[in-house]
């Protein structure tokens, strides 16, 4: 009887653990992408498996949200996602995103050029560090490689 107590606490402690390093990311968040880009639903999937409710929404025209979000220029990605009052561009891995929902760095946002092989929702083996970025105005700063 003991044995099975402490299970269940070790259960709700490593449960109430899980929780808590998603606590930091916001509850709701739009992601814009091009009609069809199938690896923009997939990292969609992946946010909501994170405890987030994504709007997908189809948008032809994505350098217009890009703008507005304050992407620099040639550090686009496939889908751009607006989440609380900050600015997520591409397939930005988890690790980096919960450490910019935590810090919450007086930037526009936060992103990851390109559509990396083994980022959440691009398939395949990691091939090499990904470099995360800040970004702000326009302007990029570096921000954490994983």
């Amino acid at each position: 009887m003991k044995h099975r107590a402490s299970a269940i606490a070790l259960c709700a402690a490593l449960l109430t653990g899980t929780g808590a390093a998603h606590a930091a990311l916001p509850e709701e968040a739009t992601l814009y992408k091009n009609p069809g880009c199938s690896c923009c639903d997939e990292y969609a999937k992946h946010l909501e498996e994170m405890g987030v409710s994504v709007e997908v929404v189809e948008h032809e025209v994505l350098a217009e949200i890009k703008q507005q979000a304050g992407v620099p220029h040639g550090l686009g990605s496939c889908h751009t996602i607006k989440m609380g009052d900050h600015w997520v561009e591409g397939h930005v891995p988890m690790e980096a995103l919960e450490a910019f929902f935590k810090d919450t760095p007086q930037a526009d946002g936060i992103g990851l050029a390109g559509m990396p092989i083994g980022t959440p929702g691009m398939p395949g083996e990691k091939q090499g560090p990904f470099e995360v970025y800040l970004f702000d105005d326009q302007q990029s700063t570096p921000y954490m490689e994983l």
